[in-house]
């Protein structure tokens, strides 16, 4: 399992940062990079369910480790999900099961430093690089330009 880790500084408050990871009307817009149509359904609740998923409604099973709104949030990924059924007992997923993804927000008098790290495999390292990357210039356009 690699770790990997992104960071951007936005020219934006916290909390609008914040709002434009997790708002429904933009999450899909900075995720589009990990796959179209990207979704995530979540209760906000430490222990709780959280659902990254495609726009087939397939994806991963997650929950928050740990949540401090605005400043962090911490999702363990438990499983899949595949056509409607979850998966946190295969073999395939116990492979990665526990892998953390992190994101941190550091106000910066006004800006905001927006770090994420992800542990994942190394056959997943390209999309994340890819997925991250672009993913974090469409959140400093959104903050910065909205």
């Amino acid at each position: 399992m690699e770790t990997l880790s992104y960071e951007t500084v936005i020219n934006a408050p916290l909390q609008k940062v914040w709002d434009i990871l997790w708002s429904p009307e933009t999450y899909g817009e900075w995720t589009k990079f990990f796959g179209p149509g990207s979704t995530m359904k979540s209760d906000w609740k430490v222990d709780g369910k959280t659902y990254f998923l495609d726009s087939k409604g397939n994806g991963m099973v997650s929950t928050i480790d740990s949540l401090d709104e605005p400043n962090q949030i911490v999702f363990k990924h438990l499983g899949m999900i595949k056509d409607g059924v979850e998966d946190t007992q295969s073999m395939e997923v116990m492979q990665w099961n526990g892998a953390f993804e992190k994101y941190f927000l550091i106000d910066l008098e006004g800006k905001t430093k927006l770090h994420a790290e992800v542990q994942t495999e190394k056959n997943f390292q390209e999309l994340m690089n890819t997925g991250f990357t672009k993913g974090l210039e469409i959140i400093k356009n959104l903050a910065e330009n909205s």
